[in-house]
């Protein structure tokens, strides 16, 4: 597990949850991966704030909506820290908005191996200004050098709702996708978490299935995620389902509290399968 593990250059940078499946820490994301070895990760996952303004946590709008100079130059660390903090082989992902993805992508192609620029649908969006319809996120997906782990997943085809049949024709090649078809990188079938009933926090939160098909490409039994913005865990479940350890961090300590129970509780519900 992660806390058994000599990754930390000296302390950790803050208060620590050690749980059995790994290492929660309230700080801000730079002091993590400051923190950490260089070459210690196998899976770096990132969702940050998009710096849209909207509030997060005890955090006011405004601390969420800095100028676009300040907010790149943040981001722009974060990612140097990030690459650094990978293994050989290892695999970065980065989840943001299509206007930040192309920068930050250009930035990290010139250090890592770009392997895929992934379309996550948005649904509900607006039109903004004299702009098209907003419909997709960006997953960037890129790793140090030629990958250590690769996995195509397979996911169901899909089907009409009304009467469960095939939307598509498959021809004479029906039975060949019976037990699913190759994931592609247009994820058409996700959207954010909104709906109350189903969320962890108030803000919008990513869909598990997203995290886990990151574990599902890149995942690897025994190894190592990190997350520095954490916020509802959702990368955490994905990475335990997968029996990966976690070190992961979020500088407001509700979000914290959030991925900690959630962990606690998945790891409860499985042991009573179990």
């Amino acid at each position: 597990m992660a806390k058994e593990r000599s990754i930390w250059l000296g302390k950790p940078p803050g208060y620590i949850r050690k749980l059995d499946e790994g290492i929660l820490i309230k700080c801000d994301a730079l002091k993590l991966l400051n923190s950490l070895k260089d070459g210690c990760a196998d899976i770096i996952f990132l969702d940050p704030p998009f710096n849209l303004g909207k509030k997060y946590g005890s955090n006011s709008r405004k601390e969420d909506k800095i100028a676009e100079s300040e907010y790149e130059e943040f981001m722009r660390s974060v990612l140097f820290s990030s690459m650094r903090k990978l293994k050989e082989g290892g695999a970065l992902y980065l989840y943001h908005l299509p206007q930040w993805a192309i920068k930050f992508g250009a930035l990290l192609q010139q250090h890592l191996t770009f392997r895929h620029w992934i379309s996550v649908t948005m649904k509900n969006g607006f039109v903004r200004g004299k702009y098209l319809y907003p419909a997709h996120y960006a997953l960037l997906y890129l790793t140090n050098g030629e990958p250590q782990v690769f996995n195509r997943p397979k996911i169901p085809a899909p089907t009409c709702r009304s009467c469960g049949k095939y939307i598509k024709d498959y021809g004479g090649y029906k039975h060949y996708i019976e037990s699913g078809i190759n994931l592609s990188d247009v994820w058409d079938d996700l959207s954010p978490v909104r709906h109350a009933k189903h969320k962890k926090r108030a803000e919008n939160e990513l869909p598990l299935e997203l995290t886990r098909r990151v574990i599902q490409i890149s995942g690897l039994n025994n190894g190592l995620l990190v997350d520095p913005f954490v916020g509802s865990g959702t990368s955490l479940i994905s990475a335990v389902e997968a029996q990966m350890s976690f070190v992961a961090c979020d500088r407001e300590k509700i979000y914290c509290d959030i991925a900690s129970r959630r962990v606690k509780e998945y790891m409860a519900e499985r042991t009573c399968d179990c």
